[in-house]
């Protein structure tokens, strides 16, 4: 995946950079700039893109003694 994919964010993370871009734009601050403290935000509040998800995991291993 290129830099600046943003093929990997969910739905609900991409309209909130737009939302938070419109904020930045309306402060002044020119689009491209704007774009990039969007996503940065979006990045630092949900820990980045889509991740894969693994079967579940459990801790401990094997059966419990009795």
């Amino acid at each position: 995946m290129p830099r600046g994919d943003k093929s990997s964010y969910t739905g609900k993370q991409k309209r909130k950079a737009g939302k938070i871009e419109k904020g930045y734009k309306k402060k002044g601050i020119s689009k491209d700039e704007a774009e990039r403290r969007a996503w940065a935000t979006v990045n630092k509040q949900e820990g980045g893109g889509k991740k894969k998800k693994s079967g579940s995991k459990k801790k401990g291993g094997g059966r419990k003694k009795s």
